[in-house]
């Protein structure tokens, strides 16, 4: 319901994620069993043997968007009241942040 289908190269448009890409903090054993009975494969650095030095690569392109997200004030200090206010500004902050990057 809150995520859009997304396009796949052959058969129906997916709605949930193949793969779940998490770092050590989420190594329990009751949410690998959650993802897996979902049928999404879990990418989850393990505690005392894996270094999550090669989960890098896709945490860094979520964190650097949050952290560009969070530069806006309206944004971070969470000022709207009502959720269509502030989707509203996180579309206008989208398209601004989006503007920089593609005029740069």
């Amino acid at each position: 319901m809150g995520i859009p289908p997304v396009r796949s190269p052959r058969g129906p448009r997916r709605r949930r994620p193949a793969k779940l890409h998490g770092d050590k903090g989420y190594d329990y054993p009751h949410l690998r069993r959650w993802l897996r009975e979902r049928n999404i494969i879990p990418r989850i650095a393990r505690r005392g043997v894996e270094n999550s030095q090669r989960l890098g690569q896709h945490r860094w392109v979520v964190e650097r968007t949050m952290s560009w997200l969070g530069g806006c004030r309206r944004l971070h200090r969470r000022y709207e009241r009502k959720p269509e206010h502030f989707l509203a500004f996180t579309a206008i902050a989208t398209s601004l942040i989006n503007h920089r990057r593609l005029t740069n």
